[in-house]
């Protein structure tokens, strides 16, 4: 670290996905970067994860499409389903001229994406609970003690909750909203589901319940259970399985494996900021722009953004850090925020009695219009894509 790039030297607080991918981008860009993550080692929180287009085109912009996809699931089709087991919506995917997507457990991102950082010569530090003293990106440690220093920009990627974000004020919205999904992961069984729908991603409604049927490998299954806060039955974990079975009981051989699997309840969260920088320091991810999970493009959006920053930041010509943060911002935000606005209004389906709410999503599907601005996100190319160069790295 003594010697400093000609690009510059880069601190990242929070190594999730976002923080992990802006880290590894930089550091095959030529800069030198040290990333500090709180835990004492870096773990994935969840269980299987949703990667479309967007994101994958991210992790071939950086080398690590194929280490990611190991074993990923490759489903043919997204289905909703309502209170009566039939299918209200059904979209192809992974075809020609069809939405990419691949399902992989949480943990095989992660790893890889640690691997990828590593590669490009990124300094992680765990066991690091650190955030910024002000607009310059002064690092500091719990205690108020300065942390290193000299960097060029600090790229603050501390989750939902982020330190940074709220020591410079920059939240215009932060919905804690009323809906929450308990996430598990179970081995695969053929008597879960009819043969014909083994492979497919399922979307079950019933009232105010859903439940997601993901695919994560040959061998895992990702379950979500989706419901309201106030559902005191349905948010309890471990989980009660008995009244999720009521609710569905065509799902009942699938529910009943769940009894006693460890399972975490989050509560889903929207955010939105009045500027995604403050001098030179960057907020991206969940500490910038956390959306619920309703399109499945949290970590997508995470990735593409990251890639984004980097990209950004690496211009040859572009001025100060500051302007290149703003130059990112405006490229980055309308595609980011229409996005999380089409997750936060398919909340409202939870809200919807079960026949107009099937009618709805009838109506939805064949509307081609709707469809597509559904899934732009997971069509879009990641600014700087062609110009990263990974693989080489």
């Amino acid at each position: 670290m003594s010697t400093k790039p000609a690009q510059g030297h880069a601190e990242i607080i929070g190594a999730g996905i976002s923080g992990l991918t802006v880290a590894t981008a930089l550091g095959q860009r030529g800069w030198s970067v040290r990333l500090h993550e709180r835990d004492s080692e870096i773990r994935a929180i969840g269980a299987g994860i949703y990667v479309w287009g967007n994101g994958l085109r991210a992790l071939k912009a950086l080398g690590l499409h194929d280490e990611a996809v190991v074993g990923a699931h490759i489903g043919p089709v997204l289905e909703s389903r309502d209170h009566r087991n039939r299918v209200v919506e059904s979209i192809p995917i992974n075809s020609a001229g069809r939405p990419e997507v691949r399902t992989i457990m949480r943990d095989r991102l992660i790893s890889t994406l640690v691997k990828g950082a590593e590669a490009a010569g990124v300094e992680i530090v765990t066991g690091s609970e650190v955030t910024v003293s002000g607009s310059a990106g002064e690092l500091v440690n719990v205690d108020g003690e300065s942390v290193g220093g000299g960097a060029d920009v600090v790229i603050a990627a501390d989750g939902v909750r982020s330190r940074v974000r709220d020591r410079f004020g920059l939240t215009v919205c932060h919905d804690h909203m009323k809906q929450g999904a308990t996430r598990l992961t179970v081995p695969r069984s053929d008597d879960f589901v009819p043969a014909a729908d083994r492979d497919k991603y399922i979307e079950y409604f019933s009232g105010r319940r859903r439940v997601l049927y993901t695919p994560s490998s040959a061998t895992a299954l990702y379950v979500a259970l989706v419901a309201d806060e106030s559902d005191t039955a349905a948010s309890k974990v471990p989980v009660d399985t008995d009244t999720w079975v009521r609710s569905f009981p065509h799902l009942e051989t699938l529910l009943r494996s769940l009894d006693g699997v460890p399972a975490r309840w989050d509560t889903f969260e929207f955010l939105k900021l009045r500027s995604w920088s403050h001098g030179r320091v960057a907020l991206i991810g969940d500490a910038a722009h956390a959306q619920p999970p309703y399109l499945g493009q949290g970590g997508g959006c995470a990735m593409m953004n990251a890639l984004g920053l980097a990209d950004a930041l690496s211009a040859p010509g572009a001025g100060p850090v500051e302007a290149r943060l703003t130059a990112w911002e405006a490229a980055e935000r309308p595609l980011i925020e229409h996005t999380q606005q089409w997750s936060y209004r398919l909340r409202l389906l939870n809200l919807i009695p079960d026949a107009p709410r099937s009618s709805l999503l009838g109506l939805t599907g064949r509307w081609k219009g709707l469809g597509a601005s559904r899934m732009r996100a997971a069509l879009a190319v990641p600014t700087g894509a062609d110009r990263f160069d990974g693989a080489a790295a």
